[in-house]
């Protein structure tokens, strides 16, 4: 896939199967550690047991049906649109959110890849800003890319490309206007301190 400047993207397909395996594995690890030892224990102690093995069943089938729901339209959600001065990132099925990346605020975008990630060939970018939101860490993330070296590298010449303006808008005049404020602040400064002392 092709990502160019103005046009929305969405993350991989495989994505989706990515939580799907994360699911799996929260299950695995979460859900049937109570499950089995509630059947061991059901041998001896049906009559306590039984109950706790229906209502586990209950929650396992019921969250089985929430996220067969819920994960399709998440993934469907997620959009990203990299315009000439922003990121724009949108997700969200019942609560929406969507926010904006300037490229002069990005400090750093790191690729972050575990197992899975890597098994399917797709990463996530998170992008670091110089505490625009005043929040610790990345600022956004890009999830499923597929191209995610190429992705970043475009992000990071729009960054570079957008230093480069700021530094060419820089006027001197600047520099003295700010000295000359700067000196008029200590004037007052000076004057105020002589009244008072």
């Amino acid at each position: 896939m092709e990502i160019k400047i103005g046009e929305e993207f969405r993350p991989s397909p495989y994505l989706k199967k990515v939580y799907y395996i994360y699911f799996v594995i929260a299950v695995l690890t979460g859900i049937l550690t109570w499950y089995i030892p509630l059947i061991i224990a059901s041998l001896e102690y049906w009559w306590y047991v039984y109950p706790a093995i229906i209502l586990v069943t209950l929650g396992l089938v019921l969250s089985l049906g929430f996220v067969l729901y819920w994960l399709p339209r998440y993934y469907e959600s997620i959009r990203y649109v990299l315009e000439k001065d922003e990121i724009v990132w949108k997700r969200g099925v019942w609560f929406k959110r969507t926010g904006i990346v300037p490229y002069n605020r990005i400090t750093n975008i790191d690729i972050v890849q575990g197992p899975i990630y890597r098994h399917y060939g797709i990463a996530t970018l998170k992008i670091q800003t110089a505490g625009y939101s005043g929040r610790p860490g990345a600022e956004t993330r890009i999830d499923g890319v597929e191209n995610y070296e190429e992705l970043r590298n475009m992000i990071l010449k729009m960054v570079h490309k957008k230093k480069a303006e700021a530094v060419e808008v820089y006027d001197e005049s600047d520099d003295r206007n700010v000295l000359r404020e700067l000196r008029a602040i200590r004037k007052l400064l000076e004057d105020i301190h002589k009244k008072l002392g």
